[in-house]
């Protein structure tokens, strides 16, 4: 199945949810989606059950939903897979406001993190010190993001840590993908001077404007 074009975005899943009177954030599945197609995979029906089962529906209620449903499953898999790293999590666009943004890179690390909790220890030992640290800092974001940033939609320097936090998390999500499935794609593995400059040290001020725990 071809991945749909530029047209399939956060608005598109979030309003097939809607159709089936659903108020779930899409980027919570997708962070679920991504890692589990990065850990191993996750076939096209367990996929679309998952989903249909977190609408609380048999299935799809259309069948241009469904479809939409598989395409979504099969653009991640390609984009994971591809040479160019074309990667990126399902978040909304600039015609949402940045605390909407923010919540829903926060809903797609819990996603992203709770597929990962099913990883045993030995599993994760075997990891790089690279990914682990990656993962620790997809954790420190979503921790950051709970404790309530204020983000003002006129500041451009706000808009731009928010962009460099979700390319931290993109980053991750490729990396997890890569030591998981070696030679795809066929480039090296992302590492740390790939990930956004400063770390999240820069990054909507984690240091500064959020309690530490």
């Amino acid at each position: 199945m071809a991945i749909i074009n530029d047209t399939f975005d956060f608005s598109l899943i979030a309003d097939h949810f809607l159709v089936h009177g659903s108020l779930n954030n899409p980027s919570f599945l997708d962070g679920q989606l991504v890692a589990a197609l990065a850990l191993d995979d996750i076939s096209a029906e367990d996929w679309l059950n998952r989903v249909c089962a977190s609408l609380g529906v048999e299935q799809p209620a259309t069948r241009e939903a469904g479809e939409a449903f598989l395409v979504w499953r099969t653009r991640n898999q390609e984009r994971l897979a591809a040479s160019e790293m074309s990667f990126e999590p399902l978040l909304p666009d600039e015609m949402f406001s940045l605390a909407e943004r923010a919540q829903s890179l926060r809903e797609w690390t819990l996603g992203f993190q709770e597929e990962l909790s099913g990883v045993d220890g030995e599993a994760r030992e075997g990891w790089s010190r690279a990914l682990k640290d990656a993962l620790g800092d997809v954790e420190s974001i979503s921790a950051g993001l709970e404790n309530g940033i204020d983000l003002d939609d006129d500041n451009a320097e706000d808009e731009a840590d928010l962009f460099a936090l979700a390319d931290h998390v993109r980053m991750a999500a490729l990396l997890l993908y890569t030591e998981q499935h070696p030679g795809k794609p066929d480039v090296e593995k992302p590492s740390d001077d790939q990930l956004p400059e400063g770390g999240l040290e820069g990054s909507l001020g984690m240091s500064s404007r959020q309690d530490t725990h």
